[in-house]
């Protein structure tokens, strides 16, 4: 059974720093391009980081640029989102993706709430 299990999230003070998990099971995280969306209350759910599959390339959305990071781990079959410099308006749930040809799998999410 495949699963994306997200981990990591929690209240953090404006400036401050997480590192979200993504843990995945019933397939190989470094076959398929993985993705970090989040998504704001009343807001639709935005792509934030992304990994490709073919030698780790990386994209970031404009406002995560130069503050997260995004990166694979093979061994443990896990994707991180190292997030530095926290501001109010990260305050969003934050879900990973997994994407190779037709197939989509999404995790449940996990909350990261910034907050002085």
């Amino acid at each position: 059974q495949v699963q994306l299990v997200e981990s990591g999230g929690g209240l953090v003070q404006p400036g401050g720093s997480l590192r979200l998990s993504c843990a995945g099971s019933g397939f190989t995280v470094s076959t398929y391009a993985m993705s970090w969306y989040r998504q704001a209350p009343g807001k639709e759910r935005e792509l934030v980081a992304s990994i490709t599959n073919v030698g780790d390339g990386t994209n970031y959305a404009d406002s995560a640029k130069d503050r997260f990071t995004i990166s694979r781990d093979n061994a443990k079959n896990t994707v991180y989102l190292q997030m530095n410099s926290l501001k109010p308006e990260d305050t969003a749930v934050y879900y990973c993706n997994a994407l190779k040809l037709s197939k989509v799998y999404w995790g449940q999410g996990t909350q990261v709430t910034v907050s002085s």
